[in-house]
């Protein structure tokens, strides 16, 4: 089996800009393009069976909204501190979400992809996990998976405890020491309790640049420190200390962080992305992180402009592709460990062409 390309192409919810994001339809055709991984998001049933969609709520992924027999459910609730009114996992068993059929979540901008809605389930992550088995023993070269777990501090609050979960499940499905196997999530508490419940992998810490992740929230309140003091260099050095109990062993953060502040201009660039001079459009944010020990992972390469930092995007419709593969250059050589992409295949060429 041969070797991986650096840095990893990590196929976002699948090939989520080709079919809806966390079908098998989706996670098989990332690997048909050339992925490294795929990045599934988990959260749970009301009896406890890890599931894998974008949100606790479901009504922009799935066809509930148009399930009468399930019209009762629709209710209000507050998650992250967020109100949100739609439905949500939680509320229903295993059994009842496996007649929902996915739908595509960005419909405006990925028409080709909605026309795949209402023909493909909703998966288990165990389901996932036997996908990429199959598809490892006929590949010549190491695929893996990269679980995000999502809301962990709300899904405990409800008696869910996901870290529980999820790492009995990985016992389970023989998961449980499988080097290919990343987990991450934007609430460092959960990496904390996934590794105390014997996961011996790599942990992530998802980073936004603004805001509070919301297991300091609920334990700290207004006094919680937001994600903007995790990236100082204080903070990564902080993450990634040896000997630490809450160590990380890496970052995973949006474009708009590895690029340059300011502006990045496209008249910077000769016409031959090779030409890029990566280090005057790039922050000093990789070099600092692996300096404190920590791996640095990219979210979400998107070519539709309506997705793009604005410095790439083209004269064209939302749903048209901007400068996409500048963008993408720049981004691989950075110095990143890994990216997530929505389109696996792209992310893949412009990689393997330097």
């Amino acid at each position: 089996m041969r070797a991986r390309t650096a840095p990893l192409v990590i196929g976002h919810r699948g090939a989520s800009g080709y079919r809806p994001e966390h079908t098998a339809a989706a996670y098989e055709l990332a690997f048909t393009l050339g992925a490294d991984a795929v990045e599934p998001d988990i959260v749970a049933t009301k009896d406890g069976v890890l599931v894998l969609r974008h949100e606790n709520e479901i009504s922009g992924t799935t066809d509930v909204a148009t399930r009468a027999e399930f019209a009762g459910r629709r209710t209000t609730k507050e998650v992250d501190g967020a109100k949100l009114t739609g439905w949500f996992t939680e509320d229903f068993t295993w059994e009842e979400l496996s007649t929902l059929r996915a739908t595509e979540r960005l419909p405006e901008i990925r028409q080709a992809s909605s026309t795949f809605d209402g023909r493909y389930p909703v998966l288990r992550l165990r389901d996932l996990l036997e996908l990429v088995d199959r598809a490892s023993e006929d590949a010549a070269r190491l695929l893996g998976v990269v679980a995000e777990i999502k809301h962990a501090t709300y899904f405990d609050s409800i008696g869910l405890p996901l870290a529980e979960l999820f790492t009995a499940e990985l016992a389970e499905t023989g998961w449980g020491d499988n080097p290919e196997l990343i987990v991450e999530s934007f609430e460092k508490t959960v990496l904390g309790q996934v590794r105390r419940h014997g996961f011996r992998g790599r942990c992530v810490y998802l980073l936004e640049d603004t805001g509070v992740p919301a297991d300091r929230a609920a334990s700290l309140g207004s006094s919680a420190p937001g994600y903007a003091d995790d990236l100082t260099a204080r903070g990564l050095y902080a993450l990634g200390a040896a000997g630490a109990p809450d160590r990380v062993d890496g970052i995973s953060v949006e474009v708009s962080q590895v690029l340059a502040s300011g502006s990045v201009s496209v008249s910077l660039f000769e016409d031959d992305p090779s030409g890029i001079d990566i280090g005057a459009v790039t922050s000093d944010l990789v070099d600092t992180a692996h300096s404190a020990g920590l791996g640095v992972y990219c979210w979400t390469l998107r070519p539709e402009n309506a997705l793009m930092p604005t410095d790439f995007r083209g004269h064209g419709r939302d749903d048209e592709w901007g400068d996409w593969r500048r963008l993408y250059s720049i981004l691989l050589h950075s110095g990143v460990d890994g990216v997530f992409a929505d389109h696996p295949d792209l992310a893949v060429a412009v990689r393997d062409e330097r």
